[in-house]
């Protein structure tokens, strides 16, 4: 005897049907302008991208200590396919502690620093840096001192006579475990950076070597952190999307750029993320852009959270094991600091 099927069920199977041959046919036609469509319709609607669906991988990088997670997407963004890691871990634990370390002259490889490293649960790039010098063009702080200082001045190539003085971001641990992201002006006479909270500032003169004064405002505060790892731009300011590149005069017209990207930012309940995400890997990971990188530490919960170097930079390390794959082809890119989680 014959069996049919409701005309309810059949209409969705053919409605389900319908829809992965047109998902098959998007992805097999592979028309480069497709995601910049999805882009542009999304952003002419008003629409976002939906959050990026995480999954737990904390057995692939084990043993984990309580409260310490680690997190995958393989998610497609815009349209294009993505591949990012970010590490969620407890302020308040004790059994850890949050450090930076700098190269002292050299650039060591995420892997070299670990192991120097007395082998920590992770280790991430941090700051932009000179490849003539080595030296680091952002603020590090270890055990409560200054061990780099944020690039004094910059140029233009519209005013090559005028040095503009730009406040660059960080994010910083108090020894009582209290974090903070801020705009910073450094001077090496100083022991503390000078922090400016609600904005960053930006001015401008003849002196390649700006003063406290010289940047006309008042509204900061000595920021005395026990650790401290500097970047830019800020990305999420009090749980809201916020990219400050032009004003730390970074990535200037390239706020659509697609990039491996490294950020860290930290949660109102107490929580330090470290994301680190794939880029330039054709077919599996495209990078995203500083505005999207922005949306996916404000989805995470960030009250506060920054950029920090990428490109070839990007690496991140948990328990020595690589996460995101480094874009460059020789691997991992020696860097002048890094951020470190470790265990007591």
């Amino acid at each position: 005897m014959k069996k049919y099927l409701p005309l309810s069920l059949l209409l969705l199977i053919g409605c389900y049907s319908a829809a992965v041959a047109q998902d098959r046919k998007v992805h097999q036609a592979g028309d480069p302008d497709d995601s910049v469509k999805v882009e542009k319709a999304a952003a002419a609607s008003g629409m976002e991208a939906a959050p990026l669906r995480w999954v737990t991988v904390d057995e692939a990088f084990g043993p984990l200590p309580a409260g310490v997670h680690v997190y995958r997407t393989a998610d497609s963004l815009d349209g294009r396919p993505e591949l990012a890691y970010y590490v969620s871990a407890p302020l308040k634990d004790r059994a850890l502690f949050f450090t930076a370390q700098v190269g002292y002259g050299k650039r060591l490889t995420p892997a070299q620093y670990y192991q120097q490293e007395n082998r920590p649960l992770l280790v991430i790039n941090t700051s932009f840096f000179s490849f003539k010098t080595n030296g680091n063009l952002n603020v590090v702080v270890r055990d409560g001192r200054m061990l780099a200082h944020n690039q004094p001045s910059r140029r233009t190539k519209r005013d090559p006579g005028i040095w503009h003085y730009t406040t660059r971001s960080a994010l910083g641990i108090t020894a009582g475990r209290k974090v903070d992201v801020a705009w910073l002006f450094t001077d090496t006479t100083q022991r503390w950076p000078y922090a400016f909270e609600d904005d960053p500032v930006t001015a401008q003169g003849a002196d390649s070597i700006p003063r406290l004064q010289d940047l006309k405002n008042t509204h900061w505060r000595h920021w005395k952190m026990e650790t401290a790892v500097g970047g830019g731009p800020v990305l999420v300011q009090a749980g809201k999307v916020r990219v400050t590149n032009e004003e730390e005069g970074l990535f200037i017209n390239g706020e659509k750029d697609l990039h491996p990207r490294s950020a860290i930012g930290y949660t109102r309940d107490g929580r330090i993320i470290v994301l680190a995400v794939q880029g330039r890997t054709p077919g599996i990971a495209a990078g995203v852009t500083l505005s999207q990188e922005a949306k996916i530490l404000r989805d995470l919960g960030c009250e506060e959270a920054l950029n920090l170097d990428g490109g070839g930079s990007s690496c991140m390390l948990v328990n020595g094991k690589e996460t995101i794959h480094p874009s460059d082809k020789e691997g991992e890119r020696p860097v002048p600091a890094v951020f470190l989680i470790g265990r007591r």
